[in-house]
């Protein structure tokens, strides 16, 4: 449908198995936001999600869904939750490459209605498909009650099973949106990269996707089982429940639940309950990327990418690391910075050796991004080595700018870059020179959507990551290809066993 009587544009409208949905249009791309892919979750609280209700008559999808009940700034809030959002150049069988985004926010907040994840400009620049979603997260995704009640098998993992959901979603229903069901490219930053890292070893989830782009998001371990129970019997505990009366969690209002999980993590000793997916051996049978790179994926060609300064995000703004000297900076390394066991007294003398004009805040900086953050992405960059598959592998250089005026390559500064929406609101890389890096970066990930290799004609040779030579893309004003980059970082933390947070 392409006019009315009067030649004024009509709503676009696609039809999906459940029933007929009506979009928008803007600039030439279609979009079709807040569409059902799953039935309210409130009903089935801890349950696999379901399919939703058929319907008849055209439903408008001109807003976005409901997030998942979470702390934080997010303004819609509902169980009912299991909503996407499409983008378009048209619904003609154009049989384009589809990008699929799984958002951030670790396994606990966020949801795929950002104006960073807008996919209009990607779509137009592409000639490609985008995809957002939401779906359940912290305990509602992924509490784990199956040890202390048999009726909720599959609670530590609920999860994830929206996002197959939603993929089996996209295969049955993208074509009808102008997209190809089998070129599927699934990418995500943060939380979404680590969700996507245990899809890729989850049996349930294959064939759903036929390329991955994880941006400073990994899941090496998942939580163990017995680590998950700790974790819900500390949750009980704060909620006021027996653990064999797991019954009740039913009937408890979501704010209650989520006021509960901010007691103190058992396992990790700081912070709020962590809720990620478990090795329940219903839903994953297996750590995503321990002890090797899951077998199942070893056909789907991966992109794996970090920030150069990705704790800056998290640290460059918190008034516990302003002034920072010599003497007091081992004692804000551990443990909850570090997240590793390692002493702060010796990661500070190598980092003085390596970096000698560091003051104590860049060492803080460098040192708890090199150990905690890109540390699981060189262990899946060397998996997927050592496994054969491809995997290219990129570092951000590139920096945004913080609220309180730091400058450097934190973490997320890549999202707008990937999206081309250096100009949305939210974005912190601005001007030429970083529409130059969105360009390169954007059509990486078109061409990788397309073909399953991310080299372009806006970039030098892109070449998978081996164990020899370490082959990383540098991203920045002068993008460049380098190997082994911050070698002597990596040497130095691989002594150091690493365990994921959370597991």
């Amino acid at each position: 449908m392409t006019s009315t009587r009067a030649g004024v544009a009509a709503s676009p409208r696609a039809r999906t198995i459940h029933g007929p949905v009506t979009g928008s249009r803007d600039h030439g791309i279609l979009s079709f936001k807040g569409v059902r892919y799953g039935a309210d979750t409130r009903p089935t609280r801890f349950q696999p999600p379901r399919p939703p209700a058929p319907w008849s008559r055209p439903v408008e999808a001109l807003d976005y869904g409901a997030a998942c009940p979470q702390s934080g700034g997010e303004a819609n809030q509902s169980e009912d939750c299991l909503f996407l959002n499409v983008w378009t150049p048209g619904l003609d069988a154009g049989r384009r490459p589809v990008m699929v985004y799984i958002h951030g926010g670790g396994y606990s907040t966020g949801s795929g209605s950002s104006p960073l994840y807008d996919g209009s400009r990607l779509a137009a620049r592409g000639d490609v498909v985008v995809v957002t979603l939401n779906h359940r997260l912290n305990l509602f995704g992924y509490a784990y009650l199956a040890r202390l009640d048999a009726g909720f098998p599959h609670s530590g993992n609920a999860g994830q099973l929206d996002l197959i959901q939603a993929l089996q979603w996209v295969r049955d229903n993208i074509q009808a949106f102008g997209g190809d069901p089998g070129r599927v490219m699934v990418f995500g930053q943060s939380g979404g990269g680590a969700k996507i890292a245990t899809l890729m070893a989850t049996p349930s989830a294959a064939g759903l996707f036929h390329r991955a782009a994880t941006m400073s998001g990994q899941q090496v371990t998942a939580s163990g089982p017995l680590n998950a129970t700790r974790r819900t019997h500390a949750w009980l505990h704060a909620a006021g429940v027996a653990p064999d009366r797991v019954g009740a969690l039913l009937e408890m209002p979501a704010e209650a639940l989520l006021d509960a999980a901010r007691t103190t993590d058992p396992v990790l000793g700081y912070g709020g309950l962590y809720f990620g997916p478990v090795v329940d051996h219903q839903t994953l049978f297996r750590h995503p990327f321990y002890p090797d790179a899951p077998s199942q994926s070893a056909g789907v060609p991966m992109i794996i990418g970090n920030t150069r300064d990705e704790t800056l995000a998290f640290l460059g703004g918190n008034p516990a690391n302003a002034d920072l000297t010599w003497e007091t900076l081992p004692g804000r390394m551990a443990p909850d910075v570090m997240r590793i066991d390692v002493a702060p007294e010796v990661v500070i003398a190598e980092y003085r050796r390596l970096y000698p004009g560091w003051s104590p805040d860049q060492v803080l900086i460098g040192a708890s991004t090199a150990g905690r953050s890109w540390r699981a992405a060189i262990i899946e960059a060397e998996a997927r080595a050592a496994q054969g598959a491809p995997a290219w592998v990129y570092q951000m250089d590139f920096p945004g700018t913080l609220e309180n005026g730091r400058s450097g390559a934190f973490h997320t500064v890549d999202i707008p870059l990937a999206f081309d929406n250096v100009d949305a609101a939210g974005s912190r890389v601005t001007g030429p020179a970083a529409q130059g890096v969105a360009a390169r970066l954007s059509d990486a990930f078109i061409a990788f959507a397309r073909s399953g290799d991310p080299n372009h004609a806006g970039l030098p040779a892109w070449t998978p990551y081996g164990l020899a030579e370490r082959e990383t893309m540098v991203f920045d004003a002068e993008t460049r290809m380098q190997n082994d980059p911050r070698g002597d970082e990596r040497r130095f933390f691989s002594r150091t066993p690493y365990i994921q947070p959370g597991s």
